[in-house]
């Protein structure tokens, strides 16, 4: 399975063969298994793909592929989504139609508030008719605002939710759930009269609400406990206090359908005074009062009708009602008879949810079983028929409705206000737990069916999430049971939770999460706990929240690693990877990284760039200042300064927004400046090399390793005879008329450098028998073929005593050496030996390579301004 690029098989509806589609008896193909329900979303800069099965993937929106701008939705389709949001008109018998009594001050008030475009805050107590009323004001304010009037629930709802579908509402935008920002940039410009009932929270949260919608007027109903707004809310307040007792009265007689005798008036005046008038208590007693009269017909009477009896009822509750209310007006038939069955007691008209639940048929008795399992939350009717056992299930809910026992509460019912404790008092509690097992079993097959959109799951959201949350207890009798009991709850997350996500219901997302992700560890499930793990991080990246997701991917990578989940590890770093770019945690460049000197490896100059902040190289001491580390190579410090000096500093990584999460820009700016380090880093490392290489083949070509170096400890030759004259034969190279000439030979010289320093020497010439040179004003000074001292730096030109001069030309001067030349020295040596025959450059040529070695020593003339005395061999 591909998640990424699903198939056109995304729901399993594979197609069959040409022959069995035109009915050729040629049987269909064997049903292949459904596949996974693969759904992608956008959500700000990122694409979501919901995969139920390795877990979500999520990336950067592609380009090309970014979903269509939102646009309004037009009459017709706010129409729709306001009878989509509205509770399902419930099968079987009709409940009465009642009047809204007593109201009209409260109407006419709430109209004039949101036609000044200020919104207001309804408080009543659960059952004072907030709902009735929320009805008739959105009727009046249908035509106020240009996007109509939004109804919303505020029941398990956050300010985030509530916003999230205002926006749904008004705003066509498929597969889109915009981010924070995207959001409240979208809902400036909405204008819309808003409806919630049941709000819950109050202060920060509600201000956020109004905030992020200015041109909307909002009607939030809430109840007396609820949190108050902050201080500086521009909200107004209506308060909805209980009916008269003349409405009261008129009330109960809507909803039993004639005139109340002098008794049941004088019970519903008790009433009255008991209930402080609250209508939902007046709504009961005219469907106690409407069981009474169905008591009191015989079921000899509805044999006369040929229907079938059941326990103290007839099958049609509607002609025994009218028969009942005939015989009490005196307009009925003779025949029917009637038994004479007591009112109810004040307290049961007070708390009259067992004893109209007793009087239920038995399809609408195991439903209320059923909705009291699930903490209140009712069922569709589409799944009593599967949760009841019958058929006909679903015409409870009319049942339950016309008794006043549920009430709605968005797209769903509920059990009314007060009714789950009075049942709970009453013994609805015992099988309980097994009830929501069944429950949860038959939501965890129906949530994974392919043929069940994401939308229709959504909406049963609340019945799912209770079903879910009554199994992690373990309230079973054994641990067995127990144990059962959140495996079941596991599916069931596993298979809500995808669904959710599509749905574009991520408060329940979250919570079913959470949900699964506890029961998982319960009961010791490690895959399905990394899964939760996986899916909490993809929806705090979502969310904006990176440190979390950082949290939650990590446990998902580490527990999938001991599995060996080699896809679901793939996705969990994928996904890791997504926080560091969005966070702006890239590897920072070793240049950068405020840390002592480490040495370079294999000797390579260290070439620091200059950093971008004030801050040093290395940190401080204790004791002292921060220091530079020196280069690994001195002598080279100069070579790769200017080279440094060119190379641009690396870029600081970028750094995170304010609110923990930068842009995707940033991320990829920054992973931009970090191939671009890298390559000048690259760039430098190679020019070292060469540099170093090219020192190093350069270095050796000025000496000339020949066995024949003469050496102050040394001769050329052993027995030859010392008469001055030269036995060496002419260099091949020299040029015609050429004879010997002064030659310089190495010999080592102590420095405080520790360097050789060659010294020079004159051989005698060709014409005659004695080193011949020029005249000098010390007539000591004779020439001698070699010298063992230091040379130094000569005042004058040196000059020898006797013989002309000689006549010599300059040889070719030898390959050059990484030195500088230097004048010949007059300090004469200890003792005469023979000159090396090769052709070097004269004492006279300044710039000759050979004699360079010297030059960084240069030492002061001798005492009293006169040289040495230069003694013939």
């Amino acid at each position: 399975m591909d998640p990424i690029n699903p198939g056109p098989e995304e729901y399993g509806h594979d197609t069959e063969g040409e022959e069995a589609r035109q009915g050729r008896g040629v049987p269909a193909p064997a049903a292949t298994p459904a596949r996974a329900r693969v759904v992608r979303l956008v959500s700000g800069e990122l694409l979501l793909t919901v995969n139920p099965v390795d877990g979500s993937e999520i990336e950067p929106c592609p380009p090309g592929q970014e979903p269509e701008a939102p646009r309004p939705r037009t009459p017709e389709e706010r129409a729709e989504a306001a009878r989509a949001a509205a509770p399902p008109v419930p099968p079987g018998p009709a409940a009465p139609a009642l009047p809204l009594l007593e109201r009209q001050e409260e109407r006419e008030r709430l109209t004039a508030i949101l036609g000044r475009g200020r919104s207001v805050r309804l408080l009543g107590v659960p059952g004072s008719g907030r709902t009735a009323l929320l009805d008739a004001v959105a009727a009046d304010c249908a035509g106020l605002a240009p996007d109509g009037v939004v109804r919303l629930s505020g029941h398990h709802r956050t300010a985030g939710e509530l916003l999230h579908e205002l926006f749904a509402a008004v705003r066509h935008a498929p597969g889109q759930r915009p981010d924070r920002a995207a959001l409240l940039d979208r809902l400036r410009d909405v204008g819309a009269v808003v409806v919630v009932d049941d709000l819950e929270f109050g202060g920060a949260a509600l201000d956020e609400l109004l905030t992020a919608a200015p041109e909307c007027a909002f009607l939030l109903a809430a109840a007396p406990d609820t949190p108050a707004p902050s201080a500086g809310t521009q909200l107004e307040e209506v308060l909805l206090a209980g009916l008269g007792r003349g409405a009261a009265l008129a009330l109960l007689e809507s909803a039993v359908g004639r005139t109340l005798t002098d008794e049941e008036a004088n019970w519903a005046g008790d009433l009255w005074f008991e209930s402080e008038g609250l209508p939902l208590r007046f709504v009961q007693a005219g469907a106690l009062l409407r069981q009474r009269d169905r008591l009191r017909v015989t079921p000899a009477e509805f044999d006369a009708f040929g229907a079938l009896e059941e326990a103290f009822g007839p099958t049609d509750p509607d002609a025994a009602a009218k028969a009942a209310a005939a015989a009490f007006d005196g307009a009925g038939d003779p025949d029917v008879e009637l038994r004479e069955i007591p009112l109810p007691s004040l307290g049961e008209g007070a708390a009259p949810a067992a004893l109209l639940a007793s009087r239920l048929s038995r399809s609408a008795q195991t439903a209320l079983r059923f909705a009291v399992a699930l903490g209140g939350e009712v069922p569709h009717q589409a799944h009593l028929p599967a949760l009841v056992g019958d058929t006909h299930a679903d015409a409870a809910l009319g049942e339950l409705v016309a008794c006043g026992l549920l009430s709605p509460a968005g797209p769903r019912y509920r059990l009314a206000a007060g009714v789950l404790t009075q049942l709970l008092a009453q013994g609805y509690e015992p099988g309980a737990a097994d009830r929501a097992h069944t429950a949860a079993q038959h939501y965890a097959w129906w949530a994974a069916h392919p043929s069940v959109t994401p939308e229709r799951a959504a909406a049963e959201a609340d019945a799912l999430l209770a079903a879910l949350t009554a199994l992690l207890p373990g309230s079973a009798a054994d641990a067995e049971a127990a144990a059962e009991h959140r495996a079941t709850a596991v599916l069931l997350a596993r298979a809500a939770a995808p669904a959710f996500a599509a749905g574009l219901h991520w408060g329940a997302w979250e919570r079913a999460l959470r949900a699964g992700q506890e029961a998982a560890r319960l009961t010791g499930d490690v895959a399905e706990e990394a899964y939760f793990h996986h899916e909490l991080g993809v929806l705090a990246i979502c969310a904006g929240n990176l440190e979390r997701a950082r949290a939650e991917l990590e446990a998902s990578i580490g527990m999938r690693g001991v599995l060996a989940d080699k896809r679901g590890t793939v996705a969990g770093r994928r996904a890791l990877a997504l926080v560091a770019d969005l966070s702006g945690e890239h590897a920072v460049p070793a240049a950068l990284r405020a840390e002592g000197p480490v040495s370079p490896p294999r000797g390579t100059p260290a070439a620091r760039p200059a950093l971008p902040g004030p801050e040093p190289v290395t940190a401080p001491l204790p004791g002292g200042p921060a220091r530079t580390p020196a280069p690994a190579f001195p002598g080279f410090a100069d070579t790769f300064s200017g080279f440094a000096e060119n190379t641009p500093a690396p870029a600081a990584p970028p750094e995170p927004a304010k609110d923990g999460r930068s842009g995707l820009a940033g991320g990829i700016l920054a992973g931009a400046r970090r191939n671009l380090v890298a390559v000048g880093a690259g760039a430098l490392l190679v020019a070292a090399l060469g540099t170093v290489v090219t020192l190093g083949a350069t270095s050796g070509n000025g000496e000339d390793p020949a066995p024949q170096r003469v050496t102050s400890d040394s001769t050329a030759t052993q027995g030859a005879p010392d008469d001055g004259t030269d036995t060496e034969e002419t260099p091949e190279d020299a040029e015609p008329g050429e004879t010997n000439t002064p030659t310089g030979s190495a010999t080592p010289s102590p420095s405080g450098s520790g360097s050789a320093s060659p010294s020079s020497s004159t051989s005698p010439g060709a014409t005659g028998g004695s080193p011949s040179s020029s005249p000098s004003d010390d007539p000591s000074a004779t020439t001698s073929p070699t010298e063992t001292t230091g040379p130094t730096s000569p005042t004058s030109r040196p000059t020898t005593t006797g013989g002309p001069k000689p006549t010599t030309t300059s040889p070719k001067p030898s390959p050059p050496s990484p030195s500088t030349p230097t004048t010949p020295p007059t300090t004469p040596p200890t003792e005469p030996e023979p000159t090396d025959p090769e052709p070097t450059p004269s004492a006279s040529e300044e710039g000759s390579p050979s004699n360079s070695a010297s030059a960084s020593l240069d030492s002061a003339p001798a005492p009293g301004g006169s040289t040495p005395t230069e003694t013939p061999a």
